[in-house]
C-alpha cells in the first residue's frame, strides 16, 4: 500500500524558513512524480510545487523563487524548502503521489492526477 507521511511544519515568523519532508512507505518514489499542495483556511487546495521522475520541477507562480522541491533518492523522500515565508503561506501542506502514467519529465499541479495524499502538516506564519 502506497503511503506518504509529511513532517517539518510549525510556527515560523515572516521571513523565516522551513523544510518540509515527505517520506514514502510501500513504494519507491523514483517511479512516481511527486507534488506538494496546500490548503489555507477557507480556500481550495492548490498545487504549489512538483518534481517529475527525472527531476524536472515546476512551481506555482506565487511561490516561485521562494520554494524549492527536491528528491533524496537514497532516503526515498521528497523535501520542500520554503524561504522568505509570508503570512499568506499559512496552510496545511500535503504531499501527493502523482499518477504513474505521467512521462519521465512530466509533473502536474492538478488534484485530479493525485493517486495518494499524505495527511498534511500545518505551516503557520505569524509574528
Amino acid at each position: 500500500q502506497l503511503q506518504v507521511v509529511e513532517s517539518g511544519g510549525g510556527l515560523v515568523q515572516p521571513g523565516g524558513s522551513l523544510r518540509l519532508s515527505c517520506a514514502a512507505s510501500g513504494f519507491i518514489m523514483d517511479y512516481y512524480a511527486m507534488a506538494w499542495f496546500r490548503q489555507a483556511p477557507g480556500k481550495e487546495r492548490e498545487g504549489v510545487s512538483c518534481v517529475s521522475k527525472d527531476g524536472t520541477t515546476d512551481y506555482h507562480s506565487s511561490v516561485e523563487g521562494r520554494f524549492t522541491v527536491s528528491r533524496d533518492r537514497a532516503a526515498n523522500t521528497v523535501h520542500l524548502q520554503i524561504n522568505n515565508l509570508k503570512p499568506e503561506d499559512t496552510a496545511v501542506y500535503y504531499c501527493a503521489v502523482l499518477s504513474r502514467a505521467l512521462l519521465a519529465r512530466q509533473c502536474v499541479l492538478q488534484s485530479n492526477r493525485v493517486e495518494v495524499w499524505g495527511q498534511g502538516t500545518l505551516v503557520t506564519v505569524s509574528s
